[in-house]
């Protein structure tokens, strides 16, 4: 989707002044529903098969397009896994990826427009199993061949081939449900009592820095509370040079302006995150997945380009001194940690 249709969307989707815009999208959301709803439907009653693995499967996803915060769960999640010595295994679709065989085994150091973005980074901060491929069952038995204990399907909601033992929806603490349609008048990619059926709800909230406080914050924005739920909080931690591997606390950036770039499915989200650190951002968004270019990220005012960790998979090859990658990270309080805890003890034990 390009630049300007994003933008559409998102406002057509999140404004509640532009709702009467969606209405006349309902009859084409009606028909999507009925599409989704068959489907299911065939996967209930046996007429497409559900494949069930000899290791557990977690699902994380998300009821809506557009950016969550999911893969920065994911990303938590493989590493509490780790901790407990349980190896784990990813896998995931490989968007945009072309490569010329699949499911594809990722390295840290893959070529990302063979695999897509995503499935390096994943590699790269999780040092995991990684496997991309449109077709998840093979994708995971591949995962379980090398050595897998357990597999998590990044945002493999929707991809019912594959049985789960787990699943968890993530959603965007701030924007929530939109204007609760399906698409495309609204974000859905399911109806909402959808969520009813999920085993774990993830709150995630932004911010520029780690939390010192936090509300309950289990209630999405303009929507219902939501059970069972907790909060997560997503927050930056600091930049690395990709030219030089040269690591600085973002405060080192304020006092000058610093361009923002960002090709996520929410780029407002890093813009406001990096701007919450008092950091005079000059935003830059890119649509999700897109190809990087060196005249995206060269600006001939001297000023530093800070851009996802994301993005910054895709420039490896072209940039420079002043072109960094901003890390985020993940964090739950401690009975929002417990909870996930529990969980997990009863899919792969204590």
């Amino acid at each position: 989707m390009s630049s300007s249709a994003d933008r559409f969307f998102q406002r057509l989707w999140y404004d509640r002044q532009r709702r009467w815009l969606s209405w006349l999208m309902l009859p084409a959301a009606g028909l999507f529903g009925l599409v989704v709803a068959l489907r299911r439907e065939a996967y209930r009653c046996g007429l497409l098969r559900s494949h069930r693995l000899a290791r557990p499967v977690i699902v994380i996803g998300n009821l809506t397009v557009g950016g969550t915060g999911k893969t920065p769960f994911t990303i938590w999640l493989a590493q509490a896994l780790q901790s407990r010595g349980v190896r784990v295994g990813i896998v995931l679709r490989g968007y945009g990826g072309r490569s010329a065989h699949w499911p594809r085994e990722v390295a840290d150091d893959g070529a990302w427009e063979e695999v897509g973005d995503e499935a390096v980074l994943l590699a790269r901060r999780t040092g995991a199993i990684v496997v991309a491929g449109p077709d998840r069952v093979a994708a995971a038995q591949h995962a379980i061949e090398r050595g897998a204990h357990i597999v998590l399907s990044d945002d493999g909601l929707q991809h019912y081939r594959l049985a789960r033992d787990l699943e968890i929806v993530v959603i965007d603490a701030r924007r929530g449900l939109g204007n609760g349609y399906l698409l495309p008048a609204g974000p859905l990619r399911e109806p909402q009592r959808r969520l009813s059926r999920a085993d774990l709800i993830v709150l995630m909230h932004r911010a520029g820095e780690r939390p010192q406080s936090r509300a309950e914050g289990t209630r999405p924005a303009g929507g219902p509370q939501i059970s069972p739920a907790i909060r997560a909080d997503a927050y930056l931690v600091d930049a690395v040079c990709i030219a030089t591997g040269e690591r600085r606390a973002l405060t080192a950036f304020r006092g000058a302006p610093v361009h923002a770039l960002a090709g996520i499915g929410h780029p407002q989200a890093f813009f406001r995150a990096l701007a919450a650190c008092r950091l005079d951002v000059l935003p830059h968004a890119l649509p999700d997945h897109a190809p990087i270019e060196r005249a995206d990220i060269d600006f001939t005012d001297g000023y530093p380009v800070l851009m996802t960790e994301k993005d910054a998979v895709k420039c490896t090859s072209i940039a420079d001194r002043r072109h960094w990658a901003v890390r985020m990270d993940i964090d739950l309080e401690e009975q929002s940690a417990r909870i996930v805890s529990t969980i997990l003890d009863q899919v792969v034990g204590p």
